[in-house]
């Protein structure tokens, strides 16, 4: 698992591993079932604080990407089709919202969500 994180970023660390699992189940690259590195592991390979990768990896359990179990470690969850959770849609409207005002044509976003949305469907 590669994981691509910019510390010159004002988005928190913990956020941009959050960010780039969820990139990895979208694309297909992290699949259901599928073993994550531990908090300590996944650490060292990103030279972050062991806190850091546990925050990211309680944010995606309670957002249901991740589960956890002492046995069996940390895996991606099977998710079937819960819909859009009220925080992906705030998410979306802000960026529809931006993209509205600064003048960017319906047919340009459209065509950006197409291509976006499509690469994780080819990966799969």
């Amino acid at each position: 698992m590669l994981l691509h994180l910019d510390f010159s970023l004002e988005i928190p660390i913990y956020q941009q591993i959050r960010n780039e699992i969820v990139r990895g189940i979208a694309s297909g690259k992290l699949s259901p079932g599928e073993q994550m590195p531990s908090v300590r592991a996944l650490a060292e390979i990103l030279g972050v604080n062991m806190m850091t990768v546990h925050k990211a990896y309680g944010l995606l359990r309670q957002e249901g990407y991740l589960t956890a179990d002492r046995r069996t470690g940390t895996v991606v969850a099977q998710r079937e089709n819960a819909g859009m959770s009220a925080s992906v849609k705030r998410g979306l409207e802000l960026a529809l919202s931006e993209a509205r005002a600064a003048g960017v044509p319906l047919e340009e976003v459209l065509q950006l969500c197409h291509t976006l949305y499509g690469e994780g469907e080819e990966k799969k």
